[in-house]
């Protein structure tokens, strides 16, 4: 009966996070928890006998934390899907605190990270359109090739809204303003590939594509000290398998978006606002370009992501498996 009452309030602890998964893999991961929390019992064999009550209770809760890692899939719509850490309540960590607590106090869990047995690495070239839909991040991308006058203002606001983003640089226009470029690393922005010279790269062969990125990689490498750049964003978000894989072969995936804000036709702000409102989810990816529309709407942008729940960042952040804490919404 007791294995019962602990396999629902796992289910339940599932549903509040919003899980999809079937009854099935989470009991097999209950189960995974019960021999994770049996191996901390025997770590802990040697501590003395007022212990053993707390370390029941401790193991006796451990299902109630446990959430399965989601893995990376290649979705029909979507493509590329990153996966999501997983988490379990770590016994012997959290015994250790808690013998530091009055007896009969709540648990006071420490939790650790599971990572998902498939990542995006193990996927292949597969173009991006999105981050895991149970990460409760959205990254914004601003792609520039243009709008030197608009960056100062939107630099300004992503400050003051304590909000990194992903710059894409069009190398041309980075080696024409390597100044401004670097007032946005100095923002602690990352910074990422935009092709050269905003090229349509389906009309490209594949060495000509891959001197289109290359030649921006080692723009960002030279002028930025950029060493560690995951990302390419075809311009015009234009691409075909060869984009792909010739990217993949410089280190780097396929990065499209979720949402456009079509901020080049100029719409209002509060437009844009609204359609972040309306479409923008966890793990969406946001197109923005330096714009008047953008910068107008970015701090209300981000607002309506926070009213949702949703925590605005990079690229990296939002594609990674790392787990986000709740995000309180705004009123």
């Amino acid at each position: 009966m007791a294995g019962k009452k602990l396999a629902a309030a796992a289910l339940c602890a599932a549903a509040v996070w919003g899980l999809a998964f079937s009854a099935g893999p989470v009991a097999d991961y209950i189960q995974t928890v019960k021999s994770r929390a049996a191996a901390g019992a025997r770590i802990s064999a040697s501590w003395d006998g007022g212990d053993e009550a707390l370390l029941e209770r401790i193991k006796a809760a451990a299902p109630n934390y446990a959430e399965p890692p989601v893995d990376a899939v290649v979705d029909r719509v979507w493509h590329a899907i990153p996966g999501y850490n997983g988490v379990e309540l770590d016994v012997e960590r959290t015994l250790a605190k808690m013998r530091l607590l009055p007896e009969g106090a709540p648990i006071q869990p420490v939790l650790r990270e599971i990572e998902p047995k498939v990542g995006l690495d193990d996927l292949g070239p597969h173009p991006i359109y999105r981050g895991n839909p149970k990460k409760r991040m959205a990254a914004l991308m601003i792609n520039v090739a243009w709008g030197n006058e608009h960056l100062p203002a939107m630099l300004e606001t992503l400050k003051e809204k304590n909000v990194r983003a992903t710059f894409f640089f069009d190398g041309s226009w980075l080696e024409k303003n390597e100044a401004l470029a670097r007032k946005i690393a100095e923002g602690g922005h990352e910074l990422s590939n935009h092709a050269y010279s905003h090229p349509d790269m389906v009309k490209l062969g594949r060495n000509e594509q891959h001197r289109q990125i290359a030649r921006t990689e080692a723009l960002l490498k030279e002028k930025l000290g950029v060493k560690d750049n995951r990302w390419f964003a075809p311009p015009s978000g234009s691409y075909n398998a060869t984009t792909v894989r010739t990217a993949a072969q410089l280190g780097l995936k396929t990065v499209l978006w979720t949402v456009d804000t079509v901020d080049w036709k100029h719409p209002p702000p509060d437009s844009i606002v609204a359609k972040i409102r309306r479409d923008a989810g966890p793990g969406s990816l946001i197109l923005m370009h330096p714009t008047p529309s953008a910068s107008a709407a970015l701090e209300g942008l981000i607002d309506a992501l926070r009213s949702k729940g949703i925590e605005p960042g990079t690229v990296s952040q939002t594609l990674s498996t790392a787990r986000v804490p709740p995000v309180e919404p705004a009123p």
